[in-house]
């Protein structure tokens, strides 16, 4: 009978920690999306007022006033193209240092350790290159310059790459040797055998690499800010713009906050299952 109660005790204390854990999380978000529909005065008033009648207004403003689509449509541009390109260029250069120890760890160690470098730091030669690039006629083609989309995707490109190799190393490094011996005395070339056998298999790792990426390109906000003025501005940039000088317009900011954040939300919901096997899969090593 003690030791009945005394598990109930325990699971109760569990269950007891893991909502107050949920609530801490899910608090912030859970009032982002009832102050985006509360009209203006019932907004900043102290003791919180809970019941209102809903408005769209803020999301109005957010999206016809501000054109906050604009920046969303900018940042599902940038993010996408510079995620396409760190799994592809992760996924070969992983690839390479899983199975032929390019570099002797030396090479891999380097790649980490500019991952360690801090974006402030660099930020301001990253201005000074993409203003003279914006000025050559081969930036401009591109669309490679101070406020164009191609200075983001590089940006985001250069500093997510060492994550995603360092990531990925470690599922190629699960796949057995014997699987590609096998499909290489099938006659398959070494580049199809990538193709074909190790990418299939490496899958989880990769959509876990792909959307930490996208995550990380999506949120954000100094180099979105420095290098960019108004035509390729983000999401984080667009947010920061409804602090004016006459003050915070703290509605439709919980309404572009919350236009942000449902586009990810959505796709780490629909990319749920491939990051719990790709982080059981040896993504993550103890």
């Amino acid at each position: 009978m003690l030791q009945r109660e005394s598990s109930f005790a325990k699971e109760a204390l569990r269950y007891g920690l893991i909502v107050l854990v949920l609530g801490f999380i899910v608090f912030p978000i859970a009032w982002m999306i009832i102050t985006s529909f509360k009209p203006a005065d019932a907004i900043m008033v102290s003791p919180p007022r809970f019941l209102f009648t809903p408005t769209l207004e803020n999301y109005v403003h957010a999206i016809y006033d501000k054109n906050f689509l604009f920046y969303i449509k900018n940042t599902l541009f940038i993010s996408v193209a510079s995620t396409i390109i760190v799994v592809v260029t992760g996924s070969l250069a992983a690839y390479s240092f899983a199975r032929y120890n390019v570099g002797d760890g030396h090479l891999l160690f380097f790649i980490l350790s500019t991952k360690m470098f801090p974006a402030i730091a660099v930020i301001l030669p990253y201005f000074l290159i993409f203003r003279e690039v914006g000025k050559t006629g081969i930036g401009s083609f591109l669309g490679i310059g101070l406020d164009r989309p191609g200075a983001l995707i590089i940006s985001y490109t250069v500093f997510n790459l060492p994550f995603a190799i360092w990531l990925l190393v470690s599922f190629f490094q699960d796949i057995p040797r014997e699987l590609e011996h096998s499909a290489r005395l099938d006659g398959l070339p070494r580049l199809k055998v990538l193709a074909k056998v190790v990418c299939p298999l490496a899958a989880p790792g990769i959509a876990v690499t792909g959307v930490f990426t996208l995550i990380f390109s999506w949120n954000e906000f100094l180099f979105a800010y420095i290098l960019t003025r108004k035509a390729a501005s983000t999401v984080t940039v667009g947010v920061e713009s409804f602090f004016t000088l006459q003050g915070i317009l703290w509605g439709p900011v919980a309404a572009a906050a919350t236009i942000s954040v449902l586009p990810m939300l959505v796709f780490v919901l629909a990319m749920q299952r491939y990051m719990v096997r790709g982080l059981t899969f040896g993504a993550v090593r103890g």
